[in-house]
């Protein structure tokens, strides 16, 4: 399982007169790591360089830097911390001493390696949506049951039939949820599927 960030992080190191800042955050979307990236760069810095990862999706600056030399080696720190849905700025304010490329990857990585390994993590958890529907004398069992299965309620609507609620819940609680609300309304509640997501819990 991978995690995210539980909240943003920033790490400061200093190599050879250079200093680095790296700074983290959640993101859930390649506009919110975009807007992130904005928000934390430095103009007056000598490089902001840059790597984000949601999912398959993944980018990384080197923002001036060598080529490979920065972007690619916080994209693996992110990878090798096992997170997703993260984006990681590296900011250099440079010192005078040129660092060489093999001295720029450790750098870059290791600030933002070690960025994310003191960070606060939140576990990503799948997350599935349900479509229940059910007589109106069976709501306040489907309410009770939801709770006990961290079942959100995201809609719900009254016809004729009975109540028809939009869930969603961790996938590991549907099935357990489904077998408990059969039981307990003797078959009567009636589920779809239509969609999955992972996401944060």
């Amino acid at each position: 399982m991978t995690d995210t960030l539980a909240a943003p992080a920033s790490h400061a190191i200093e190599i050879r007169h250079s200093r680095f800042l790296a700074q983290a955050s959640p993101v859930d979307a390649p506009a919110a790591a975009l807007d992130f990236i904005g928000r934390v760069s430095d103009p007056d810095a000598t490089h902001n360089c840059w790597a984000w990862r949601i999912g398959q999706d993944y980018r990384s600056s080197d923002d001036g830097e060598p080529a490979g030399t920065a972007g690619r080696p916080i994209l693996a720190a992110i990878d090798g911390q096992g997170y997703d849905r993260v984006a990681v700025v590296v900011t250099r304010w440079f010192g005078g001493t040129k660092l060489g490329a093999g001295g720029l990857v450790r750098a870059y990585g290791g600030a933002a390696a070690e960025c994310l390994r003191l960070a606060p993590r939140q576990p990503l958890v799948e997350m599935v949506e349900l479509e229940l529907a059910c007589a109106f004398d069976d709501l306040g069992t489907v309410h009770a049951a939801l709770h006990a299965h961290a079942a959100e309620k995201t809609g719900e609507r009254f016809e004729a039939d009975g109540a028809h609620l939009s869930l969603r819940l961790p996938a590991g609680e549907a099935a357990a949820l489904q077998s408990r609300l059969r039981d307990a309304t003797r078959d009567r509640v009636r589920f779809a599927i239509p969609a999955t997501a992972t996401e944060a819990s």
